[in-house]
């Protein structure tokens, strides 16, 4: 018997806009939004298959980044969610979201500060900001969206607005996107 929250959770309930991170196309077929934890192995593992999905299928998707921090098994999860994000209003979002995925293993103050420096931010406004949580709603935001979207673990993918339940070995992801791509 499906109860009423399972049939909701499969849906994203909060519509992308033009606030989310996004790769690719404004126009592409097919949008793939992740509710993801910066800290996260999957999700580190999800990052490279991304980068390649979005190689194989240029066109195709529109990748939206969200944040999803599981602190309490992930320490360092909203720091690195909260750099990215002072990154992202210098418009280096997606550079120090890759850095960080590149150094998951490196995600304490001193070394995203690094991260910040051979990205030529500044370190000083960006710890700044990091240490007076000035990106914490932004943060919240998307994690309240996940949990109303019926995510409960990272990664959680939905496409073109329905959660993506199946793998995510590139494999799978390059024939759902496929599939959406035919069908919309």
């Amino acid at each position: 018997m499906t109860t009423p929250m399972q049939v909701t959770s499969s849906k994203l309930r909060v519509p992308v806009t033009d606030t989310d991170h996004v790769r690719g196309p404004a126009q592409a077929p097919v949008t793939l939004v992740e509710y993801a934890d910066l800290q996260c192995p999957y999700c580190g593992q999800a990052y490279h298959r991304l980068h390649e999905l979005l190689r194989q299928r240029p066109e195709t998707v529109r990748l939206v980044f969200r944040h999803f921090p599981l602190s309490n098994v992930h320490p360092y999860a909203e720091l690195a969610a909260e750099t990215v994000e002072a990154a992202g209003v210098r418009d280096q979002f997606w550079a120090m979201h890759d850095w960080v995925f590149e150094h998951q293993d490196q995600l304490d103050p001193v070394h995203l500060s690094m991260g910040c420096q051979q990205l030529g931010l500044p370190e000083d406004e960006v710890n700044d900001e990091v240490n007076r949580h000035v990106h914490a709603d932004r943060i919240r935001r998307d994690f309240v969206g996940g949990i109303r979207s019926g995510v409960n673990g990272t990664p959680t993918f939905f496409v073109n607005g329905v959660r993506h339940d199946g793998s995510y070995e590139l494999p799978e992801l390059l024939a759902t996107v496929d599939q959406a791509a035919a069908s919309g």
